[in-house]
């Protein structure tokens, strides 16, 4: 697998290269920005900024294969439950995210997915 901080290609996919959709869901302020940032770009955010639907994209190599993940940033915040659901459409991959601080941010996984 390449660095999880190495510059995301963003080439079409190929023979050779599959495209993975990963969408991370959980409360609001538990991680999942900060996670998908520094995974993604090898940064980490300066400031809290709430999501609403972003998308970041990073690529490995897994044996002789290149794969492009597009990691999918979901709201959390519970304006969002309704339109959340939206983007599971075609998901190969949920990455369930909470507070390890928060134990309300565990029991709320059940209803982000």
């Amino acid at each position: 697998m390449d660095a999880p901080g190495a510059p995301a290609q963003t080439a079409a996919p190929g023979p050779g290269r599959k495209e993975l959709k990963i969408v991370i869901v959980g409360d609001g302020g538990c991680g999942k920005t900060s996670l998908l940032m520094v995974y993604s770009q090898g940064s980490f955010p300066e400031h809290y900024a709430p999501s609403v639907f972003e998308k970041y994209t990073a690529s490995v190599t897994v044996g002789s294969k290149e794969v492009t993940l597009n990691l999918y940033d979901t709201a959390g915040q519970e304006d969002y439950d309704r339109l959340r659901p939206l983007s599971y459409q075609n998901t190969h991959l949920v990455l369930i995210c909470y507070d390890v601080m928060n134990p309300t941010s565990y029991d709320n996984v059940l209803i982000k997915v």
